[in-house]
């Protein structure tokens, strides 16, 4: 049952900021029969996109900002005023 909720949490878009590149890697993989040096890009969009959205969640954390990691209206609206994804 942990695992049926884990899995939960990881398609969640106010828990996983990174839905979007997670699904690309794999979307990647699969049309590539799962040779990963065709998807190379794919992985570093994922890999940045966690890097940047941590590094937010830790700021809120140190801030006393609650929730730790912003909901997915508030990471759209980050989005916008930084005129497109930083990563």
């Amino acid at each position: 049952m942990a695992g049926k909720s884990s899995a939960c949490k990881v398609r969640n878009v106010d828990i996983n900021p990174c839905i979007e590149e997670s699904d690309g890697s794999q979307k990647c993989l699969d049309a590539y029969n799962y040779d990963k040096s065709m998807c190379s890009a794919y992985f570093m969009r994922y890999k940045n996109c966690r890097k940047y959205w941590h590094g937010v969640m830790l700021q809120r954390r140190r801030d006393g900002v609650k929730p730790d990691m912003p909901t997915a209206e508030e990471r759209e609206q980050i989005i916008t005023a930084l005129g497109g994804k930083p990563y």
